[in-house]
């Protein structure tokens, strides 16, 4: 029978195949008493349990593959660790076992259970992202102590084509799967930021979530068509729409082919507008995916990729070869490194303490200035790297002056001991800082009097402007972009950025996609930092673009008070 589903496309492009059904994660635990004596040996039996999952977890942070998915599955594998190692969770089972002489797996499964009740009773952003993951470590322990394998999936019977549809997918479970080289993921969880999402955008294969059903209503073998752009699936389809969609396969695969012809073509409008199209990165390893896309800098590395997946500090001559090497294979190209940006979805191992509303808490620039020391020994990294390149400073999280002067002079100390110590720097290093707070938005002039640069986080700019969780599929539909506040702020942050002479980029995932690219050129934008698989499409648009054209629509867009009204302009912009 053929039918059709509707999710959410997370990533681009269409697979056709069959349809591979992942084991489900949840578990049905039963409930029994022990005799007193056989006490201890549960709580043996549990903790035996959870060091095999360690191991397993262990086992794949070693083999973690090169390319641009490492840093996301690595961080990922690091928050299972660090949920696996949280003492709250074991100790809570042995203690119930012990009171109560009940079996580890009801013991467990009701912890659980109770710290997931505890997220939904705050109803953090954050929290409620980590209560997914909660449940995808203690259903990996369950298994272990029922005997599932947790750790060798089932291999697809279809080599070469096999399409992913499982309930959920915890990175390990991608991790596992993505040795079978599956050509889509689907998962009735997710949404464009969860893990399933994140992955296979930097895969680059078809991606669709938040279908709900997906894997009650498909069987095993069946044929499958993914469109990961409108997010839907068809479900044993016909001949003459396979063939539809065999040849609109065709095209797309034609037209990734052409746009590699633009790696080496400058960003030019039509009208002869130059601009700059710089990729966002986590670790020098993505270097090779840099020099794929033609872009001529780095807009954002993310240096907070190099604290994860350890258990102690990288020392500061690690952060400097790192730094150092992405320098030099930039060749003078500008090298924009965010100093650290923790304390939200990304943590480090003992060495602070997440508030109970990590997004309000101690972060980004507000835990660098808590951690001098820390701090101290990145700049002079990042100092020392300048040298090599035309590296730059980005301040992340910034709302008050005050974080701005106190950073500048911790800059100034870690400058005055490297002159003491004789170690050449870039005594001129431009410092920026980035807009990501609605209040940095609105008294933009403060902190472009103190600041070389600007860069626009469009995504925690959406999520704290319309105090939305992108990462709750039951409010995602509420990011939005285009919501008139946003359309605002950006006009107001780069007009104001232009008229002080102060050079301003988008590095959040606006700049990357490529509905928004005639916006916000005709914002005014002339410098987009992005993963570099977007780079050339987001250069396509740009090449086809006649800025005299985009300026009368661009202008009615801001104006435009209305949802409906602004995505009818910008479907004729986009025409």
């Amino acid at each position: 029978m053929s039918f059709i589903l509707q999710g959410i496309g997370v990533s681009e492009g269409i697979a056709i195949g069959h349809a591979h059904l992942a084991a489900p994660t949840a578990l049905e635990v039963i409930h029994y008493l022990l005799p007193n004596q056989q006490v201890e040996k549960e709580i043996a039996r549990l903790n035996s349990a959870f060091a095999v999952v360690r191991k397993e977890f262990e086992t794949l942070q070693k083999s973690v593959p090169d390319g641009p998915a490492r840093a996301e599955f690595a961080a990922f594998l690091e928050l299972h660790l660090m949920i696996l190692d949280d003492p709250t969770l074991s100790e809570a089972a042995h203690t119930m076992i012990a009171e109560t002489y009940c079996n580890a797996e009801w013991a467990l499964s009701q912890q659980m259970h109770a710290l997931i009740s505890q997220f939904e009773a705050i109803e953090d952003a954050y929290l409620r992202e980590r209560k997914a993951d909660v449940t995808q470590v203690v259903e990996r322990v369950l298994k272990a102590m029922m005997g599932h394998s947790g750790y060798l999936p089932v291999a697809p019977k279809h080599a070469g084509d096999s399409i992913l549809v499982a309930h959920d997918l915890s990175p390990a479970d991608v991790m596992h799967y993505k040795q079978h080289q599956f050509v889509a993921f689907l998962t009735d969880f997710g949404s464009p930021t969860s893990h399933t999402a994140i992955v296979a955008r930097s895969l680059n294969i078809p991606s669709v979530v938040a279908l709900h059903h997906a894997h009650q209503l498909i069987l095993e073998d069946d044929y499958l068509i993914v469109d990961g752009t409108q997010g839907i699936i068809i479900v044993n389809p016909d001949r003459s729409i396979l063939d539809e969609y065999r040849l609109r396969q065709g095209q797309l695969e034609l037209e990734k082919k052409k746009l590699g012809r633009l790696k080496s073509i400058a960003a030019v409008t039509l009208d002869g507008t130059p601009v700059e199209l710089y990729a966002n990165i986590e670790l020098p390893e993505d270097m090779q995916q840099v020099k794929a896309s033609g872009a001529t800098g780095i807009g954002l590395f993310r240096s907070e990729f190099l604290f994860l997946n350890r258990d102690d500090l990288p020392t500061e001559d690690e952060q400097f070869e790192a730094y150092r090497t992405v320098a030099t294979e930039m060749h003078q190209q500008p090298v924009t490194i965010r100093t650290y940006d923790l304390g939200a979805d990304k943590t480090l191992n003992d060495t602070v303490h997440v508030a109970t509303n990590p997004a309000l808490g101690l972060r980004a620039i507000r835990m660098s200035l808590a951690e001098p020391k820390m701090f101290h020994t990145q700049l002079r990294a990042i100092l020392r790297a300048s040298h090599y390149g035309d590296v730059r400073i980005l301040i992340p999280m910034i709302s008050h002056a005050a974080e701005i002067d106190l950073t500048v002079n911790l800059i100034k100390i870690a400058k005055d001991s490297l002159r003491d110590e004789k170690i050449p720097f870039n005594e001129r290093i431009q410092v920026g800082g980035m807009i990501e707070i609605p209040a940095a938005a609105l008294s933009l002039g403060i902190f472009m009097r103190k600041l070389d640069f600007l860069s626009i986080g469009t995504n925690d700019l959406i999520q704290y402007t319309l105090v939305v969780d992108r990462i709750d599929d039951t409010v995602a539909h509420l990011y939005d972009p285009l919501h008139p506040a946003i359309l605002w702020l950006l006009s107001h942050i780069i007009k104001s950025a232009k008229r002080a002479n102060k050079s301003v980029s988008v590095c959040g995932e606006m700049a990357g996609d490529k509905r928004f690219t005639r916006l916000l050129l005709g914002l005014g934008l002339q410098q987009f930092s992005m993963y570099p698989a977007q780079v050339l499409t987001v250069k396509d648009q740009i090449l086809k673009s006649h800025m005299p054209d985009i300026a009368p629509f661009v202008r009615k867009i801001i104006k435009a008070d209305q949802s409906d009204k602004i995505k009818a302009l910008l479907t004729k912009l986009n025409n």
